[in-house]
């Protein structure tokens, strides 16, 4: 079967196409046919290098952390599923940029019935970072306001749609090229980060900034500011400390995979709350192009990689 590895850390070439035995599953373990995985911006990070310190994986690395398929296989002791059914999964192993993937059925869940299986693979990775930000760490409530910085990647499409979800009143960041797309998932302001600062651009505070992009110290201490006394600042980017006189209290968060919050996300999407905005498909085999794009700020939205 084919699979994208990388042998060694470095730029987008380093990307292989190769072709390796169908794995088998592992007690506690199912074998998955793939629909599809998808990309996110962190697996270019990891594919340079960038992630040893703090996430360390051993070469060769088959990429692709989101999954969406078919079970095919069950190994010893995996319970909960059966050959057929339609799962979706977030494997920290990665692997999933393949034909096939070995998976723990721990970390599955059951695919949304209202959409179709491939577009199923935008949801883990950044579906359970919009969560978590939103519920967890960020405790969006009724009537609050948010600001959404880096509302038209990936992420920022789930984090604003759950904060409307959530009852906020939500303040999104995006440039032209996703004003609508970002109107369309809930946002009630949408300020062109293009056109002038957010540190102007914004009328009055917000009782929580949720951070999705890197930033520079200047930009990100221009933020604190926009934060009531009293509020939050969450970032799954650049870590956000505000100066203790600022009364904001303020956390840079990694998400974790847990299965519960996924199985709550595939709720709210066969319940039309959450959409999925596919902005691309592309096979296998162009993994590493959609890594250039991606380094040049050419994506929007999630990018599906179908094997």
């Amino acid at each position: 079967m084919k699979t994208a590895r990388i042998h060694e850390f470095g730029d987008a070439s380093v990307i292989h196409y190769d072709d390796v035995p169908r794995p088998r599953p592992d007690s506690g373990e199912v074998l998955i046919r793939v629909a599809a995985s998808s990309f996110n911006p962190t697996e270019a990070a990891l594919r340079a290098g960038l992630l040893q310190s703090f996430f360390p994986v051993d070469l060769p690395y088959a990429l692709g952390w989101d999954v969406a398929g078919t079970v095919a296989e069950i190994g010893a002791g995996a319970e909960g599923f059966a050959v057929g059914d339609r799962v979706v999964g977030r494997l920290d192993g990665g692997g999933a940029a393949a034909e096939y993937v070995r998976a723990p059925a721990a970390v599955l869940t059951a695919a949304p019935k209202s959409i179709p299986l491939a577009h199923a693979a935008a949801l883990p990775v950044a579906g359970l970072t919009a969560w978590q930000a939103v519920f967890e760490h960020g405790k969006t409530a009724p009537g609050q306001r948010v600001l959404v910085n880096g509302a038209g990647g990936g992420v920022g499409g789930f984090v604003t749609q759950l904060a409307k979800y959530a009852g906020a009143e939500v303040i999104a960041t995006a440039g032209p090229r996703s004003t609508e797309a970002v109107l369309r998932q809930g946002a009630d302001h949408v300020l062109d980060y293009t056109a002038r600062p957010v540190s102007t651009a914004l009328d009055g505070p917000v009782d929580i900034l949720l951070n999705l992009v890197p930033l520079s110290p200047q930009d990100a201490a221009a933020l604190v500011p926009l934060v009531r006394q009293g509020g939050r600042i969450v970032s799954i980017a650049t870590p956000i400390e505000p100066p203790l006189d600022a009364g904001v209290s303020a956390m840079h968060m990694v998400a974790r995979n847990d299965v519960a919050d996924l199985r709550a996300l595939v709720d709210l999407v066969d319940a039309g709350t959450v959409c999925i905005d596919i902005s691309a498909s592309r096979p296998l085999s162009n993994l590493a192009d959609v890594h250039r794009l991606s380094q040049v700020g050419r994506t929007r939205g999630k990018v599906l990689i179908i094997p």
